[in-house]
This record gives C-alpha cells, structure tokens and sequence, in this order.
C-alpha cells in the first residue's frame, strides 16, 4: 500500500527485454534499507524490487503491466516518480493507493491558475463515473484532489511544491499518465450494482 506522495525522482538508468521488461532505476534512496521483494511504486505502478546497487534497485515489469500502463513508453534517462511502500505507524498524507493502475488518461490541457497550474485529462470511458469532484486520484503515483468532472475529463490543480518535487514540473499535453482511482469509489459502485 502507498499514499501518492512521492519521496524521490528516479532515472531510468537501464531497460532490458527478457521474457518481461527488467529496469534499473536511480534513487536517492538508501538501497541498504530496501529488500529484495520490496515494493516500491514507479510512477504508481507497484513494482518489486528484484536487485539492488549502491544508487539504484531494478524491477521486472511484466507484459500485462505493459499493456496497462505508461511503463511500455520509457526510455533511457526519463524521470519516474517514486514511492516505498507504507509502514504501519507512517503518516498517511495522500489517501490510500494500491499500484494496481486502472487506465491511462491523457493530459489535455494545461494553463496556469495563480501559482499552481490547472491540468484537465481525459479518462477512459469505463473509468469516469469512478471519479467524482473532490475526490482523490492517483496520478503517476501523485495523490491529487479532483476540482471538477465534465464527461470523462476531470481537472486538478498541481501545486508549485508538487511541479518541484515531482515529474510533473516536465509534464506536457498529450501525454499518458497512469491512473488509479480511489478505491473506495470502486467498493462504492460495486454496492450499488448488487443493491440495482
């Protein structure tokens, strides 16, 4: 389990075809503290930790993940935001994340709003009616608060703290980001489809 709130920036340093995709990542984590069979989320995606260096951990995506996720689109020297899994007693800042990404959506706009910067993403269709304004999404492993929905795009405002110590402070329109929704929004809908 994860919060969204990202703890580091890492590099994708290396990407290797084998039966899955292996990646070495840079951090500024201490490796001396992360075990083999760790979770840590890259860019919301829960990944397990499969060898450490002194500056970085590799993972195994598999093709599944591929095909869910943003992950099939890196390359050599991209910025993924990263988050170690909760401990019991940590402070939950963000709101509850799994890693499990349900879709990408697409970034369509983005404008500033005083300091902050207002993103509007368009979700996949099947994902929408999970996302509700002032509810919570993750976004690339960011816990963000929903402002407004409109259909299937729905907008955030990022924070310049969060462009600073996030990948957000690259981010464009037109790029794919990995979304999660809440999962308290899925249990909520599931309820009422057995009660309808």
């Amino acid at each position: 389990m994860f919060t969204g709130i990202v703890t580091d920036i890492g590099d994708i340093r290396n990407l290797e075809r084998r039966g899955d995709l292996r990646a070495r990542i840079g951090t500024r984590y201490d490796t001396r503290s992360i075990d083999i069979g760790a979770s840590i989320a890259c860019a919301g995606v829960c990944l397990t930790v499969v060898q450490l260096g002194p500056d970085w951990f590799e993972v195994e995506i598999s093709a599944e993940t591929l095909d869910k996720t943003n992950v099939g689109g890196w390359s050599v020297g991209d910025r993924v935001n990263l988050e170690r899994a909760l401990k019991v007693g940590d402070e939950l800042g963000g709101h509850i994340v799994s890693g499990h990404i349900d879709g990408l959506a697409t970034i369509v706009e983005m404008r500033p709003e005083g300091d902050s910067v207002r993103y509007t993403f368009d979700a996949p269709h099947a994902l929408a009616r999970f996302i509700a304004p002032k509810g919570s999404v993750a976004l690339d492993g960011t816990s963000l608060t929903v402002n407004e929905v409109d259909g299937t795009r729905f907008g955030v405002n990022i924070i310049p703290h969060t462009q600073e110590v996030t990948t957000w402070g690259g981010s464009k329109a037109g790029d794919k980001v990995n979304l999660e929704i809440d999962t308290l929004a899925r249990y909520v809908a599931r309820l009422a489809e057995m009660q309808g």
